[in-house]
């Protein structure tokens, strides 16, 4: 029996909740990390589709229901590490949908094991994901 492919990137339960309340007041959501201006690598949420992704952008996977796409330039940075969604108190300087809640997404990563790195999830480019295979 094959393991499941290690996954890119994961969610906190806290995390979870504040998603939860984002998502009852704006309907669907994605993230996008983009190592650009503002909070520089912060995952930003915005409503999905708010935000358009493309041959620059990579989708990692779905935490909790909603897409997560980095710019490709960051992920030749973080390719090696498994990246945790978290959420903490405090206002970031982004467009993020969390910010007028007093709270703010944040990164925890930490390096793959070279097993794990063995069995990696399947990334996508921008214009890849809208034609990729729909998971089971």
């Amino acid at each position: 029996m094959s393991q499941p492919p290690t996954p890119r990137v994961l969610v906190t339960p806290a995390a979870e909740a504040t998603i939860d309340l984002l998502r009852d007041e704006h309907g669907p959501l994605m993230f996008h990390q983009s190592g650009g201006c503002c909070d520089g690598s912060s995952p930003m949420c915005f409503t999905k589709g708010e935000f358009r992704v493309g041959g620059n952008d990579v989708w990692l996977g779905q935490i909790y229901g909603c897409d997560f796409f980095m710019s490709a330039s960051q992920f030749e940075y973080w390719k090696h590490t498994q990246l945790t969604v978290d959420v903490t108190k405090g206002r970031g300087a982004s467009f993020s949908l969390e910010i007028p809640m007093g709270v703010r997404f944040l990164i925890r990563s930490r390096l793959f094991t070279q097993e794990e790195e063995q069995n990696m999830a399947i990334v996508y480019d921008g214009e890849e994901y809208l034609t990729r295979p729909m998971e089971a």
